[in-house]
């Protein structure tokens, strides 16, 4: 099952989108004609668990008749963010893989631990938005791109081998950075913060769908030059250990999102840097999950 969170015709909606990817239907109106309606947001539903799931299971095998009312064409709904407003900063993990380590800095720089920093949920955009070019404040913006894990349980001190249980699903984030902010702050939360830097979707992939999330491909196209090119089986911490770590001591809660780091290829890495511009279109495809595409303001 793959949801969204969507607007059509001014009303924003959760919505369970098909297999091939080209309707969605509208959960919000076909609940509560059916008389158990669903929570507002896509969020909130998670944090149902398995009630959610369940209604959403019956009307998805509603007779055609009954539920053919509440389809649209995804080409007829805007679709945003999954989980437009985080309640908490989006987890992120640095340096995950050793390429994108070694390319900035050196093999000294492949982290022994895990790293971890936040973007502020002011940076959530959705598929398709633009995102600002801040180029009063930066001249180095750069792309990652990257496979983020939901949250479906809230859960402290997590074992590694029940961790991958509090998963819902997965989608992907665009990690858009300013390098000279970083630099200039000697840490991340800044430079990997600023307004509609963290592009995320389309949708979200629920985690049954995903049979081995740290074995997915991954690419990012900018203009439609092939940047980054991957698989998570590279990941240097595996999804299941980044969820215990975070555990450790903080508690961990439905619709938290966890961003699990970027392979090489990013801007910064190349000799001399390949930073973002007014215009570039940024396109990241991880297999099984789909396609988030967004353009630099110009």
């Amino acid at each position: 099952m793959r949801f969204a969170t969507a607007i059509y015709d001014n009303e924003e909606f959760v919505g369970l989108v098909s297999e091939d990817g080209k309707e969605i239907l509208n959960l919000s109106k076909a609940s509560n004609a059916n008389q158990f309606p669903l929570p507002a947001t896509l969020a909130e539903c998670i944090a149902e668990g398995d009630s959610f799931l369940d209604k959403v299971k019956i009307l998805r095998d509603l007779p055609q008749e009954g539920k053919r009312d509440f389809y649209l064409s995804i080409d007829q709904v805007k679709l945003l963010a999954p989980i437009p407003k985080p309640q908490k900063n989006i987890f992120c993990v640095g340096k995950n893989y050793a390429d994108h380590a070694i390319e900035m800095g050196s093999a000294d720089d492949i982290p022994e631990e895990i790293m971890v920093f936040t973007k502020a949920p002011t940076t959530v955009i959705g598929d398709k938005e633009t995102v600002l070019n801040h180029n009063e404040i930066t001249s180095e913006l750069d792309y990652e791109g990257e496979l983020a894990v939901i949250i479906g349980r809230t859960g402290r001190a997590i074992p590694t081998e029940k961790a991958l249980e509090y998963v819902f699903g997965y989608t992907i984030i665009n990690d858009i950075t300013a390098r000279d902010l970083q630099a200039k702050h000697k840490q991340f939360f800044i430079g990997k913060s600023l307004d509609t830097t963290c592009p995320m979707g389309p949708w979200i992939v629920h985690h049954s769908l995903v049979q081995n999330p740290s074995s997915l491909n991954i690419q990012t196209y900018v203009n439609g030059e092939l940047r980054q090119d991957s698989n998570t089986k590279h990941f240097i911490f595996p999804i299941d250990k980044i969820i215990s770590e975070l555990s450790k001591g903080m508690t961990l809660e439905s619709g938290d999102i966890i961003a699990t780091g970027t392979p090489a290829g990013v801007g910064k890495g190349f000799k001399p840097p390949r930073f973002l511009r007014a215009g570039d279109e940024i396109e990241i495809s991880i297999s099984g999950i789909g396609t988030l595409k967004n353009k630099i303001e110009e």
